[in-house]
């Protein structure tokens, strides 16, 4: 079974590929490299809020010795949003609005309209540790607790632990997709064909996008650059497929020349269990 470190770094140069080309609709762009300026007006390399939660994720599970604990990991979550802790440049230059007000308020937001990606792109560690459904969901709902976030957040965490091992990607949805009506186009979302992928902020949109490249690429570098290219929410997309290709392919995968670009792996190495 591949470690947490290919997942980790194949979700952190995907999101750094997606942020310079972030809220850009599709086919209006071509992302080939590793670049920077672009939305957010960074340096090529740098991550977005993505990992520095998935960072605050893991340092706290690596802190508390493997064990989840959720009210230490809403304290990191804050200390990235308000003093720039697990960012590159000390600052958090991207934060999703029900994040924002969940930290603010220190509740979960339930309702339907807080379901963004939030909780998904940080997830895919707890796929690396004796994590449970309820551990999951409770992780999830730090942020986001509405259940079509929290059974998102369960079922990628199953795909991952599944594919990881060396289970087919349709296997793995199939034994991991949860038994709600909104989770039925999971069955056949491999097949679809590029226009009808959806790749803005709703959790089932990111995570069925993410699928979508991974089921339909060879290759981390092919996963990941079909994830940003679809456009929208570029970075967290990537994130995401790029903790499954992480994750099945190896850190040894990913291209050498994206990993020297990519900045902040000093705080990386620290933070993984």
């Amino acid at each position: 079974m591949h470690e947490l470190r290919d997942a980790v770094y194949g979700a952190a140069v995907g999101d750094a590929l997606g942020v310079p080309f972030e809220f850009k609709q599709r086919d209006t762009f071509a992302c080939t490299d590793m670049v920077g300026d672009g939305t957010h007006h960074m340096p090529a390399g740098t991550f977005s809020d993505d990992t520095s939660m998935m960072l605050a994720t893991c340092d706290s599970i690596r802190v508390k010795d493997g064990r989840i604990d959720v009210a230490d990991m809403r304290e990191r979550f804050v200390d990235w949003w308000r003093r720039g802790t697990y960012t590159i440049d000390g600052i958090c230059f991207d934060i999703g609005g029900t994040t924002q007000t969940a930290l603010g308020t220190g509740e979960g937001r339930s309702n339907e309209r807080s379901n963004g990606n939030g909780s998904l792109m940080r997830i895919a560690p707890l796929a690396y540790m004796h994590a449970s459904d309820d551990d999951v969901q409770a992780v999830s709902a730090i942020t986001h607790a509405h259940p079509l976030s929290t059974e998102a957040c369960v079922c990628f965490v199953g795909i991952l632990r599944r594919i990881a091992g060396g289970s087919d990607l349709r296997d793995a949805i199939r034994c991991s997709k949860p038994d709600m009506d909104e989770f039925s186009f999971l069955n056949d979302v491999c097949e679809l064909p590029r226009e009808e992928i959806r790749s803005g902020g709703f959790v089932l949109d990111t995570l069925g996008a993410a699928l979508w490249c991974f089921a339909n690429t060879g290759n981390y570098a092919e996963c990941v650059l079909a994830a940003v290219n679809l456009g929208h929410d570029t970075d967290t997309t990537a994130c995401v497929a790029g903790a499954l290709a992480g994750a099945v392919y190896g850190y040894g995968a990913i291209p050498q020349e994206w990993l020297g670009t990519l900045r902040g792996k000093d705080m990386i190495e620290r933070c993984l269990f």
